[in-house]
C-alpha cells in the first residue's frame, strides 16, 4: 500500500524528457506555494495545491489507462494550463490582476478540448474499416466536443457560486440596462436605462452600498468565456480540417493529435 501511494504521488515517469522536466518544475513550484499557504494558515489554498499536484498526473494516467500516446505539445500545454488556472489564477489572483488572463485560458481550453475531440473521432475513422467519416463531420464533432466541455464548465461555475458561495462567474460593471422586467405595465417591451452613474444597494441590515455604475452578476463573464471557447474550438477545427485534407502540409493539428500506443513503454 505504501509503495502504491508513493508511486501515485510522483514517481510516474513521463515518456518524453521535456514533458518530465516541465512536470518536475511545476511540481516543485506548487509544493513551494503549498508550504507558503500552510504557514499563512490558508488551508483552502493548500488543498487546492494538493488538487493541482494530482491533476498534473492526468496526462500520464490517461496514457497508461487508455494505452494512447499524448503528443509532447499537448501534454505540456495541459500541465501549464493546470498550473496557470489553479496556482496563478486562483491562488495568486492573476484573474483579478490581469484583465485578459481568464480570457486567454478559456480560449486555450477551447483549442485543447477541440484537439481531444478531434483525436477521439480521428482515431476511430483511421483505425476502424467500417468508419469512413467526412472531414467536415470529424471537425464538427471536434468543435461540438469542445463547446460541450465549455458549457459544462460554466454549469460548474454557476453551481459553485450558487451553492458553495464562491465567485467563479466574475461580475462586470455596466452603464446601460435594457430589460422588459422594468416595464411597469407588464408589457413585453424593452425599457432602457442609459448612462448609469451609480446604483444604491440596500442590504438586510440597513447598510447601503453605493456602486459605481451597475453590477452585472456573471452573465457577461459567462458569455465572454463561451465566446472565446468558441474561437479556440473553431481555430483548431480549421487546423484539423486542413490536416485531414493534406497531412504533409498542415502539421499543426498533428502536434496535438492523440495516437494509439504502438510500443510498450
Amino acid at each position: 500500500m505504501k509503495g502504491k501511494i508513493k508511486k501515485f504521488l510522483g514517481l510516474y515517469k513521463y515518456y518524453d524528457r521535456k514533458t518530465f522536466i516541465v512536470y518536475k518544475i511545476l511540481r516543485v513550484l506548487i509544493i513551494v506555494v503549498m508550504i507558503r499557504q500552510i504557514f499563512q494558515g490558508n488551508i483552502e489554498n493548500a488543498l487546492l495545491c494538493v488538487l493541482s499536484l494530482i491533476l498534473l498526473l492526468l496526462p500520464v494516467l490517461i496514457e497508461r489507462r487508455f494505452k494512447v500516446d499524448l503528443p509532447v505539445t499537448l501534454e505540456i500545454s495541459i500541465l501549464l494550463f493546470i498550473f496557470a488556472s489553479e496556482i496563478l489564477g486562483e491562488i495568486n489572483n492573476f484573474y483579478g490582476v490581469f484583465k485578459d488572463f481568464d480570457t486567454i485560458l478559456h480560449t486555450l481550453n477551447g483549442f485543447l478540448c477541440a484537439s481531444i475531440g478531434f483525436s477521439l473521432v480521428y482515431l476511430l475513422n483511421e483505425n476502424i474499416e467500417s468508419f469512413n467519416l467526412s472531414p467536415v463531420f470529424v471537425v464538427l464533432v471536434s468543435f461540438c466536443f469542445s463547446m460541450t466541455v465549455g458549457v459544462c464548465w460554466e454549469f460548474f461555475e454557476y453551481g459553485m457560486d450558487s451553492f458553495v458561495g464562491t465567485d467563479m462567474q466574475k461580475d462586470t460593471f455596466i452603464t446601460d440596462i435594457k430589460s422588459v422586467s422594468l416595464n411597469k405595465e407588464g408589457k413585453n417591451e424593452v425599457v432602457r436605462i442609459p448612462d448609469i452613474k451609480s446604483t444604491i444597494l440596500e442590504s438586510g441590515d440597513s447598510k447601503n452600498i453605493i456602486f459605481d455604475k451597475y453590477l452585472d452578476i456573471g452573465l457577461l463573464d459567462t458569455m465572454d468565456d463561451l465566446l472565446v471557447n468558441f474561437i479556440g474550438a473553431v481555430v483548431y477545427s480549421i487546423f484539423g480540417f486542413l490536416y485531414i485534407k493534406n497531412k504533409d502540409k498542415y502539421k499543426i493539428a498533428l502536434s496535438f493529435l492523440i495516437k494509439r500506443k504502438t510500443s510498450k513503454a
